[in-house]
């Protein structure tokens, strides 16, 4: 970490150096181009401003985006380049701390303080502090990285289903989506909830009977599959407060005999639940995954690719359906086989005829969002790859990357599960494969 803010530094006075008489907004540009070139290969920021023989500052800009995007520079509008002010201490760290979940403080919506849900995190929890609400005014930390501290207990009025926000211009696959939570005890660096959650605690509705009253009554969309499809996992993850919640019970309860899918998107291994009661046909249980290194590196606190794939053997052998999602793709050096053996992993461990669906989609994510991962996670590799503002406004691989990926890892996934409907996750119609 420090390393990092000593590199921010010395890429500031080198830009200073190359050009003294540049304005600010000129200055932070060249610097930050500096910066992520000499943290991308481990060079320094006066080798590198050596290399430029510029004398003005739009020709210094663009012999360090070259260096910068070696692959898109010669194909890439100017406009695609994002270059944000560098500033690695604009958030604190991210805390990356392998512990069980145990809230020091637990926050319970009056209405609510008698359900299960509640009674049972006062259980779970006796050395918590608790505070009844009498309305929705919990103000949590301002530090992202605190929010496992604080379990906030509510009755959800408004966001029960709806379908799933995909990207505007994007191929839809037509999922609905059931937000049962809010806030995740992951570290995964990519994570949209750093940037986007501002409540920092983990917040657990009680009223699941009403989500599954909406359901009942909503009108879902179907997309492209034979089923309509409903999963959990947008705001949080699917079964990682299974245990705290039992909100398996009820969904499986419910959905059992139903025409609808529904799936848990998960990264956990917290399947006991499912696996006390009879299972459905149409419950589904779908994993993200990575190979193990990219877990390592970018998806903190959560368990390895084989524990993934030994949950999901017992989940399979139990009776329920499985899915998997390679999403986030993140192209890194040897990607290729990294990915392929992940497929080798899945089919060895799972049972093919029990695999609903597969997705893939490549790591995307906000403009915003960058700054945020740089600076709590400021040795992150992820960054180091060429990200350009796309069609959506969102940062993503050039699209020639992209296709690489999915020319890839799409044939080999048909291959080793021929029937299983393999597709794409937010990208463009003219890549759908």
């Amino acid at each position: 970490m420090k390393d990092m803010l000593n590199l921010q530094e010395a890429a500031r006075a080198a830009a200073q150096a190359l050009l003294p008489k540049a304005g600010l907004n000129k200055q932070r540009e060249i610097s930050r181009l500096i910066f992520e070139i000499c943290k991308r290969d481990d060079t320094a920021p006066a080798d590198i401003s050596a290399r430029i023989n510029a004398k003005n500052f739009e020709q210094a800009k663009k012999e360090l985006l070259a260096l910068r995007y070696p692959i898109s520079f010669k194909t890439a509008k100017r406009e695609n380049f994002y270059l944000p002010k560098l500033d690695l201490q604009a958030l604190p760290d991210a805390e990356i701390k392998r512990e069980e979940f145990y809230p020091k403080n637990i926050f319970i919506e009056k209405e609510v303080l008698n359900s299960p849900l509640a009674q049972r995190a006062l259980k779970l929890f006796p050395k918590a502090k608790t505070e009844i609400l009498e309305k929705k005014t919990f103000c949590g930390s301002e530090n992202y990285s605190k929010r496992k501290e604080n379990l906030v207990i509510i009755k959800e009025n408004f966001d029960f289903v709806k379908p799933c926000p995909c990207t505007k211009n994007c191929f839809c696959c037509g999922y609905n989506l059931v937000n049962l939570g809010f806030g995740c005890a992951y570290e995964c660096s990519y994570c949209f909830l750093q940037q986007y959650q501002n409540l920092h605690a983990i917040v657990l509705p009680a009223n699941i009977k009403d989500f599954l009253d909406k359901i009942e009554k909503k009108p879902l969309r179907k997309g492209p599959f034979p089923h309509i499809r409903i999963g959990s996992g947008e705001f949080t993850d699917s079964l990682l407060f299974d245990h705290i919640t039992n909100y398996s019970f009820d969904i499986v309860d419910f959905f059992r005999g139903r025409e609808e899918y529904f799936e848990f998107k998960t990264k956990s291994t917290n399947i006991d639940n499912l696996l006390k009661i009879p299972a459905a046909k149409n419950i589904v249980v779908g994993w993200s995954v990575n190979p193990q290194n990219v877990i390592d590196d970018a998806e903190s606190l959560t368990t390895p690719l084989d524990a993934r794939l030994a949950a999901a053997a017992k989940i399979a052998a139990h009776g329920y359906k499985t899915a998997f999602h390679f999403d986030p793709v993140i192209i890194h050096e040897g990607w290729r086989a990294n990915y392929l053996s992940v497929i080798e992993k899945i089919k060895n461990t799972v049972p093919a005829e029990s695999i609903a669906w597969i997705s893939i989609g490549t790591l995307r994510f906000s403009r915003e969002l960058k700054k945020c991962i740089e600076s709590r996670f400021k040795s992150n590799t992820i960054l180091d790859g060429e990200f350009l503002l796309d069609f959506d406004g969102k940062m993503r691989y050039p699209k020639a990357l992209r296709k690489q990926v999915y020319e890839t890892l799409a044939p080999a996934l048909k291959k080793a599960f021929p029937g299983t409907y393999v597709y794409l996750c937010m990208e463009e119609p003219d890549l759908q494969i």
